[in-house]
Formats: C-alpha cells, sequence, structure tokens
C-alpha cells in the first residue's frame, strides 16, 4: 500500500498560541499544537477538554419538542398505557432501546421492547411492528434510531389509535411523520446546539429531560452511560462537544461497573483484565453486539443488555458471540467474492465509486462488504442483494465525501433511502440498479476530490524520539477517547534506523516487530507494524527510513511506551 503523507499545516499564529497554551498547561509544545488544531485555544477550554465534565451536558429542553414528549411519556405513565419502546436492529438502535427500557422499568411497569427482523422486516418502522404494538394493546411507541422517514407508517399507527415519540439523529425529509413528538437535532426547525448525537444518546437526552421533569437525580441516569458510549464509538460520529463528555464517563462506567450484559460480553471478548477503549467497542464488543441483528435477529442483543443475571448474560453473551464467528466467516467468503469481481470490472482505474449487485449475498453483512471496499480500493461503495422483488443494499464511504448525498441525488430511482456521511441504506426495484449505477458513478465523479480517492495519512506534528518520555505519553492519554473529530495523534520521526534486533512475527511472518534509534537521542524504541513484513528487507540494510506512527502503551508491559507505526518509507 503506498500512502501519501500529508502534513497538516499549521500557521505562525497558531503555532505562537500552542506555545503559549502549552506554557499556562505545563504541557510539551507539541501537544499545545495539538489542541490548537482541534480548535482549543484557551487553557479553561484545553481543561474542560482533559476532564470532560457532566454539568456541562446541554440542557434537553432545549430540542425541539422535547417538552411536548416528557409530557407524554408522564401522560401514558398516568393512564398505566403499555408502552413499547422500539429501535433499529444495529447496536445505536439496540443500545438505545436498551438504555430507554431499562430507565423507564425502574419507574413502571407496563412497559415492553420491539426490534423489527432485518430479514422479514427490513430497516424502520413495520407494520408488522405497528400490528403487534396494536395486538399488545400499546398506546405510546417510543422509537430509536429511525423513524424519522416513516410518514407512512406512523400515520397508519395513528389509525390503530397509536402515538408515536421519533428518537432519531438521522436527516429528516421536507415531510416530517405526524408524530406527536420529534426529538431530532437534524431537523430544519433545530433549537439544540449539538447537531452529532447517536441515535442512543437522543435516547439518554429523552431520559435526561424525563428525569428533569420528574424530580429524579441525575446520578441516576449514570449507569447508563456505558451504553451511550459504545453506541457513539459503534455509529462513527464525531466524539468532540457533548458527545465527548458522554463518552469519556461511559468509558469510565464500563471499566468500573459495567451492566451485567455488557460484562458478559467484555469477557467474551477476552477483555476482563484491560482497560477498555474506543477501539476495543469498534473492533470487538461492537460487532458482537451487532452480529445479533446481523445473523440472527436484534431482539438478542436487547435481552443481552437488559439482562440483570450474570449467569443467564454469559449464555446469552456466548451465543452472540457465535453469531459473530457466522459472521466473519461470511464476511471473509463475500469480501473475497465482491474483490474477485471488482478486479474484472471494466475501467476500474477510471471510476470513482463501486456498486455492485449480487442476488445470492446475505442481507447481514453487505454493509461489512461495503466498508472493505472502502479501504482496499479508496473510492466509495455500494454492495446491493436481493430481498423479494427489491435491491436493498448499504452504502460506505471514503474520508471527507458525503455519501448521503450521492444517494439523495439518484432518489428518483429508490423506494427508500436513509442514513449520514458515512453510511448509508437504501433499496429500489431491482431493475433500477445499472442506471443507479451509472448516476451515482456520474455524482461521484463530479464531486470527490482526487486526494479523496487514494490512502493519505494525516500527520499531526513532527517530533524525534527524544520528545517522547513518561510525561508526555501521560498528556497525549489526556487526549482520549479518541474517535472521529478527535482523531488518534500521528506523528512522523525522519532518519531512524533498527537497532539490529528488529524481526518479522506473526503466523504468517506478515508483521514487523522493531526496535529503532534515531541520532538525536539515545532512547531506544519499540515499535510494531502490523501487515508491513515487505519493508524488513530495507530496513535491515542500516540505512535510514522515515516512520509515522502513532503512541500506544504497551498492552503486556503496563506503562512501557510502544510506537505503531502507520507506514515506512526510505528517507530521502
Amino acid at each position: 500500500m503506498n500512502h501519501k503523507w500529508n502534513y497538516r499545516p499549521i500557521t505562525p499564529e497558531q503555532a505562537e498560541t500552542s506555545q503559549t497554551l502549552a506554557q499556562e498547561l505545563g504541557i510539551s509544545p507539541i501537544l499545545g499544537q495539538l489542541l490548537v488544531q482541534r480548535g482549543i485555544t484557551k487553557a479553561a477550554d484545553a481543561k474542560k477538554f482533559f476532564r470532560p465534565q457532566l454539568p456541562d451536558l446541554h440542557d434537553p429542553f432545549l430540542m425541539k419538542d422535547m417538552d411536548i414528549a416528557v409530557e407524554r411519556l408522564n401522560k401514558a405513565m398516568g393512564k398505566k398505557e403499555r408502552i413499547l419502546i422500539y429501535g433499529d436492529y444495529d447496536v445505536d438502535g439496540t443500545t438505545a432501546v436498551a438504555l430507554v427500557y431499562k430507565f423507564i422499568q425502574q419507574f413502571y411497569s407496563n412497559i415492553d421492547y420491539y426490534v423489527p427482523d432485518r430479514y422479514n422486516e427490513g430497516y424502520g418502522v413495520s407494520y408488522r411492528g405497528i400490528d403487534y404494538a396494536a395486538e399488545t394493546g400499546v398506546g405510546l411507541i417510543i422509537v430509536l434510531d429511525c423513524g424519522i422517514k416513516a410518514v407512512n407508517e406512523i400515520t397508519y399507527a395513528k389509525e390503530k389509535g397509536i402515538d408515536f415519540i421519533v428518537c432519531d439523529h438521522h436527516v429528516p425529509d421536507d415531510i416530517l411523520p405526524p408524530a406527536v413528538a420529534i426529538l431530532n437535532a437534524k431537523r430544519a426547525d433545530n433549537t439544540y446546539p449539538y447537531t452529532h448525537l447517536s441515535g442512543c444518546g437522543v435516547g439518554f437526552k429523552f431520559m435526561q429531560a424525563f428525569a428533569l421533569n420528574n424530580g429524579i437525580e441525575f446520578h441516576h441516569l449514570i449507569p447508563l452511560l456505558d451504553l451511550v458510549a459504545v453506541s457513539v464509538a459503534s455509529d462513527i460520529v464525531p466524539i468532540m462537544g457533548e458527545n465527548r463528555i458522554l463518552t469519556y464517563h461511559g468509558l469510565r462506567q464500563i471499566n468500573s461497573n459495567p451492566s451485567v450484559g455488557l460484562k458478559a460480553i467484555i469477557d467474551v471478548c477476552g477483555l476482563t483484565e484491560k482497560e477498555i477503549t474506543v477501539s476495543d467497542i469498534v473492533f470487538k464488543i461492537g460487532p458482537r453486539i451487532n452480529a445479533s441483528g446481523r445473523i440472527q435477529n436484534g431482539k438478542e442483543a436487547v435481552d443481552l443488555l437488559t439482562e440483570k443475571d450474570l449467569l443467564a448474560a454469559l449464555e446469552k453473551g456466548n451465543q452472540i458471540n457465535q453469531y459473530n464467528e457466522t459472521r466473519k466467516d461470511l464476511d471473509k467468503t463475500m469480501t473475497e467474492e465482491a474483490n474477485r469481481i471488482v478486479t474484472e470490472l471494466k475501467g476500474l482505474a477510471d471510476r470513482r465509486s463501486i456498486v455492485l449487485y449480487n442476488e445470492d449475498w446475505h442481507k447481514g453483512v453487505i454493509g461489512i462488504v461495503a466498508s472493505r471496499l472502502t479501504e482496499v480500493y479508496y473510492r466509495p461503495a455500494v454492495v446491493l442483494t436481493r430481498t423479494d422483488d427489491m435491491a436493498t443494499g448499504s452504502a460506505r464511504s471514503v474520508s471527507g465525501f458525503d455519501v448521503y448525498k450521492a444517494i439523495e441525488h439518484c432518489r428518483d430511482l429508490l423506494t427508500s433511502f436513509g442514513g449520514h456521511t458515512y453510511a448509508a441504506g437504501l433499496s429500489m426495484k431491482i431493475e433500477q440498479v445499472p442506471e443507479f449505477t451509472r448516476r451515482f458513478e456520474e455524482f461521484v465523479s463530479e464531486h470527490i476530490l482526487p486526494e479523496q480517492t487514494f490512502a493519505v495519512i494525516d500527520i499531526d506534528a513532527e517530533i524525534d524520539f527524544k520528545d517522547i518520555n513518561a510525561k508526555f505519553s501521560s498528556d497525549l492519554k489526556k487526549f482520549n477517547p479518541f474517535g472521529p473529530g478527535n482523531n488518534k495523534p500521528i506523528f512522523c520521526t525522519h532518519h531512524v534506523y533498527d537497532y539490529g534486533t528488529s524481526k518479522v512475527v506473526g503466523r504468517d511472518q506478515e508483521h514487523i516487530k522493531l526496535e529503532l534509534v534515531d541520532n538525536k537521542s539515545n532512547n531506544v524504541m519499540n515499535g510494531i507494524a502490523f501487515g508491513q513484513s515487505s519493508h524488513v528487507r530495507y530496513i535491515k540494510t542500516k540505512r535510514s527510513f522515515d516512520i509515522c506512527y502513532s503512541i500506544e502503551e504497551n498492552s503486556h508491559r503496563k506503562g512501557e511506551v510502544q510506537l505503531q507505526i502507520e507506514d515506512i518509507k526510505p528517507a530521502e
């Protein structure tokens, strides 16, 4: 893989601000620069960034319709109506359902939850779900992480005497559904100061408002933050502003006192003794929760996340882990097949997008396959399969390109679509697939920037090994949690040498374990370069080379710094 290194520019003014900031905070000027790059220029804001505080969360009643939503929930409880918590089958949806259900259940018993089946009902609010609600005497449905486009379905529910409160974070259409209240900070008439909440985050704000209105103290909400952190990390929403506060305290909750269900998943992942980070959620915890909705039914994930008995939770956790193994096998087979099709596509080099349709592919993993294709080919990808007489699928994007807009451009060909910048779902009649492929490619070609079509590594700062000491890495830790909007800093060091002890490791000898020196200090730095064994021959020639990397703590040796090498280049 040939990466282009993009050095993030810093203006003389920014350099001066970062120096002053670093002095005030008693940290390295390099870290002062990282703060300025994140838009933090004052010491007071930096302290809030390093130690996010729960009292700094926004007032939930600033959100449009929040007062109406709380009033309707209170009324339902007062009249002893049956309440149904309804949500999407992915991580964000199932954590949101679990959170709202767990909180309300402490004060009210006539309550149930429902997660649609990915295969029989598809995404969002389904007629089958409404019929289930009507049959079981439901008067109010709280829908989470979907529903913003369910105009027809919510009209149908209304005719059956069922009210809806919609809690969503996807981009709405011009026409909103006829719900009693719609909580969504992406509404055109939005009044809320933060627009990047996850679906579960919107559910949390609703419960925060309900608690405020009913004199329930805030500390009763804190145990729910572990679910919010899992949703924010898994749904790839920015981890700045309010999401940073929620994720920071959510991770503290996961690491100190996770709910029984999450504890079981942590156990199954083999993370029991480890301090859990955002990347553990993204790569281990999230996929397992997701696997339930991909392979079986998302309801099983909610069953696990609301479980109170540890033994029962461990049993459910192991079941979900099995689904994840099945998901991995499907994913591997389909990705190999997709890659083979892509390499055979005519004019691949000139295409700016990839659209694949295969009626035999498994609906539960097409989103993952689309992600894999964007990683390999650096272009927006749409992967479609057949559901009855429709082509349904998932789209994923590359950094900085809004795939939702590209799909919206083709909306006259689609029967439904929804999503956000980097991920979207869509469906169309099978005969529309060729025209969609053409139009989608046309839009992407016109709007994508050349630098979005190849692998770029953004480098935050150039440093020497002498800059990396115990205080530097301890201060760097304060930048956690990392994620979109606050990516893990990437550093580069020029002219480093092999200490003479670097070697290839791994089952297939595909990784390099490195011991490196530069010519400005005596520090010997340990590093690991995953999947980069092709560079070992050059490294062993004793010539100098440049590296870019993130700074990690060695998971096997507490307190020891390890460089996670992203790329290696011969020194110029």
